[in-house]
C-alpha cells in the first residue's frame, strides 16, 4: 500500500503572518473551504490566543471545514492552550499545536530558561493540552540548531506526556538538506517511543532551502510536511505546498508515497491566495507561475509540438491550470458562464454568481473574447460577502503634463450619491484624494501595484493597493477594469469596503 504524507497547511496562520498578507474573517473562511475541498489532511487556522479576531477566526473556520483537522497554534502556557481548545473544541476533528524553542540561543536569550526548565514546561504543558484533546502536536522550536541529545530528550519527554505528532522545525531556514534528513534519522534512532508518533517538518526558506529540506526530511521518514499555498509565510517565506505536493507526486518512484492533494485544485487555491492577499507569483515560479508551462524556445516548442513530455514533466491541466482558454463573448449565456466556472473548479453561492455574471456581462461589452484569466479576475473582484458600503457610481478626470490632475468621483451610500472633487499631481492621486473626502478618512497608501490579466489592447487591468489609517493594519483592495484608472479607483474602493466591513 502506498505510504501517503500529510499536508499540514499553515496558510493561515504563519502564511498570513507574513507582512502584507493579512485576511479577513470571509476571506479566512474561502481559504479554508478552498483547503478542505483540496485535501488537505490539517488545517492550521490561526494563533487562538494572538488577538479576540483570530480565536473568532479559528472558531468560524472550526464550524465549517467538513473533512480536515482543525488546529490552533499555542505556547507553552496554559492560558494559550485553554485559548487554542475554546476557538477549536467545536471542529469535527481538531487539534492543539504547542511549541517551545529548544536551541541554546533561544532558551538564553528569548526565554531566559535552562534545560531542565524547557524539558518540565514541555511535560507540564503537552499533559494539560491532552486533557482536552487527544490530537496533540508538540514542535522544538528552532529544532535544527538545537543540541541533537537535548532535542531527543524534548521529544522523549512530549512523547510521555502525550503528544501524537513530534515536529521537527527549520525555524529560521538554516540548514541544509542532507543536514536535515541526517537530524531526522538521528530523531528516529534515538528518541524513545517515535516509532509511535507522527514526525512532521517545518522548514523556512531564507537559504531558499525550504521545499529541498521538506522532501529531504520525507526522504529520511517524515510522515506529515508542514506548508504554505505559494510559500507565502514570515521573512523569506515556508515550503511551498504546491511544488512539494506535486514533487512527491510525480516522483512517486523515488520517494515511494504521495499525498491526499487534488492535485488540479492547486492552481485554483493558488489565484486565490494571491487574489486575496494582493500578493503575486514570480512568472517563473514552479508549478503556478505564468511561465510554469508556457515555452519560448524555438527548440523547446519543436520538442513540446512533436511531444509533450519532451519539456513538461506534468501537464498544467494535473495542476488545474487550463490548456486552452474558452471563448465567450457578449452572446454568451449564464448555462456557459457557470459551467466554465465549475471546470475551472469554482463552486459559488447563486448570489456569488449572479454578481460574477453581471461583472460578466458588462466585461463582455468592452472585449470581443473573455478568457479564463478575465473569469479569474471577475470571480476576485466579487467580495467574499459582506456588504458593500460604497460603490462607485462614475469619475471624471481630468490630467495632463502640464495642468494639475483633477479627480471628480461619484459613490452610492446606500441611498445617498455622494461626489467629492480633489487634485493633485497625477490622476490616481486625485482620484484617491477626493475617495477619502467621501468617507471622510484619511486613509495613507501603503502600496500600489498595476499588471495586465491578459495580452493584448483590449486586456483588463489588475490594480491592487494596500491602505491604511496609520500605518499599522494594512487592508487589501483589488479592482479590475479594462481602463486602468477605473481598476484603479475599484481597488481603493474595495479596500475601504472591506475596512468599514472589519
Amino acid at each position: 500500500m502506498e505510504k501517503k504524507v500529510k499536508i499540514f497547511d499553515t496558510t493561515l496562520r504563519d502564511g498570513e503572518q507574513s507582512p502584507g498578507c493579512s485576511m479577513n474573517l470571509n476571506e479566512k473562511i474561502e481559504v479554508a473551504r478552498q483547503l478542505d475541498a483540496m485535501g488537505v489532511d490539517i488545517i492550521e487556522a490561526g494563533f487562538a490566543i494572538a488577538s479576540p479576531g483570530d480565536a473568532a477566526a479559528i472558531a468560524a473556520i472550526a464550524d465549517t471545514v467538513q473533512n480536515a483537522v482543525v488546529c490552533s497554534l499555542a505556547r507553552c502556557t496554559e492560558k494559550d492552550i485553554d485559548a487554542a481548545w475554546n476557538a477549536v473544541q467545536h471542529a469535527k476533528k481538531k487539534r492543539i499545536h504547542i511549541f517551545i524553542a529548544t536551541s541554546p540561543v533561544h532558551m538564553e536569550y528569548k526565554l531566559k530558561m535552562s534545560g531542565e526548565e524547557v524539558l518540565e514546561s514541555v511535560r507540564h504543558h503537552v499533559a494539560y493540552a491532552r486533557n482536552y484533546c487527544e490530537d496533540i502536536e508538540f514542535s522544538a522550536e528552532d529544532a535544527t540548531r538545537s543540541e541533537p541529545d537535548f532535542l531527543c530528550r524534548v521529544f522523549e519527554t512530549a512523547i510521555e506526556a502525550g503528544a501524537t505528532t513530534l515536529n521537527i522545525p527549520d525555524t529560521v531556514g538554516y540548514v541544509l538538506p542532507e543536514e536535515y534528513a541526517e537530524r531526522v534519522r538521528y530523531v528516529r534512532e534515538h528518541v524513545k517511543g517515535v516509532e509511535n508518533v507522527t514526525l512532521s517538518c517545518h522548514c523556512h526558506d531564507d537559504l531558499g532551502m525550504a521545499v529541498a529540506n521538506t522532501l529531504a526530511g520525507v526522504k529520511a521518514g517524515i510522515g506529515q510536511i508542514e506548508c504554505t499555498i505559494n510559500g507565502i509565510g514570515e521573512r523569506a517565506g515556508n515550503a511551498s505546498m504546491e511544488e512539494c505536493v506535486m514533487a512527491m507526486h510525480t516522483r512517486k518512484g523515488f520517494f515511494g508515497c504521495d499525498t491526499n492533494i487534488i492535485t488540479n485544485q492547486i492552481y485554483r487555491a493558488s489565484r486565490m491566495i494571491q487574489t486575496i492577499t494582493g500578493v503575486p507569483v514570480a512568472p517563473t515560479k514552479a508549478v503556478v507561475g505564468a511561465n510554469a508551462f508556457a515555452h519560448e524556445s524555438g527548440i523547446h516548442q519543436h520538442g513540446v509540438l512533436a511531444n509533450k513530455e519532451t519539456y513538461e514533466i506534468m501537464t498544467p491541466e494535473s495542476v488545474g491550470i487550463p490548456q486552452n482558454a474558452i471563448v465567450l463573448g457578449k452572446h454568451s449565456g449564464r448555462h456557459a458562464f457557470e459551467d466554465r466556472l465549475l471546470a475551472l473548479g469554482y463552486t459559488l453561492t447563486k448570489e456569488k454568481i449572479d454578481k460574477a455574471f453581471d461583472k460578466f456581462k458588462i466585461l463582455a461589452d468592452k472585449k470581443k473574447t473573455i478568457k479564463d484569466r478575465d473569469l479569474e479576475a471577475i470571480i476576485g473582484a466579487v467580495p467574499v460577502s459582506g456588504s458593500e458600503r460604497y460603490t462607485l457610481v462614475n469619475f471624471v478626470i481630468n490630467s495632463g503634463n502640464a495642468i494639475t490632475s483633477t479627480a471628480v468621483i461619484r459613490l452610492k451610500h446606500g441611498d445617498d450619491i455622494c461626489e467629492r472633487v480633489a487634485a493633485s499631481d497625477g490622476p490616481i492621486n486625485a482620484a484617491y484624494r477626493a475617495l477619502n473626502k467621501i468617507v471622510g478618512k484619511d486613509f495613507i497608501l501603503e502600496d500600489y501595484s498595476l499588471n495586465a490579466i491578459t495580452e493584448g489592447e483590449d486586456a483588463q487591468g489588475e490594480a491592487i493597493v494596500k491602505i491604511s489609517l496609520d500605518g499599522s493594519e494594512w487592508v487589501t483592495g483589488r479592482g479590475v477594469s479594462t481602463d486602468v484608472i477605473e481598476a484603479s479607483i475599484k481597488a481603493y474602493v474595495n479596500g475601504i469596503n472591506k475596512y468599514f466591513n472589519e
